[in-house]
């Protein structure tokens, strides 16, 4: 099993900057990839970013890529998301998620860190 742990969300203003950390704990040694989550109140959860484990390989969403990056230490067993030129629209609650293996689901998943961006 794998356990995660989100921190770093908050109140910030539109144009402003957050990082998330999602800390994972566990059997991270056969994380195949983690990857970051959102859901909107009314809305159903979306993607937002991804990136495998091993190396590094990062996707994103239209909605956020060129504002967004994903990285994770591996050393400590955290991924980030750095959010820059935060919009309302991104106000949501943020969650991580592991996947084991291509082409499985994201079996764990953290509690998620709210993230509200004011105009």
């Amino acid at each position: 099993q794998v356990q995660l742990v989100e921190s770093g969300g908050g109140l910030v203003q539109a144009g402003g900057s957050l990082r998330l950390s999602c800390a994972a704990s566990g059997r991270t040694d056969i994380v195949y990839r983690m990857g970051w989550f959102r859901q909107a109140p009314g809305k159903e959860r979306e993607f937002v970013a991804a990136i495998t484990w091993s190396a590094g390989i990062t996707g994103y969403a239209d909605s956020v890529r060129g504002r967004f990056t994903i990285s994770r230490d591996n050393a400590k067993n955290t991924v980030y998301l750095q959010m820059n030129s935060l919009k309302s629209e991104d106000t949501a609650v943020y969650t991580c998620a592991a996947q084991m293996g291509l082409g499985q689901r994201y079996d764990y998943w953290g509690q998620g860190t709210q993230v509200t961006v004011s105009s």
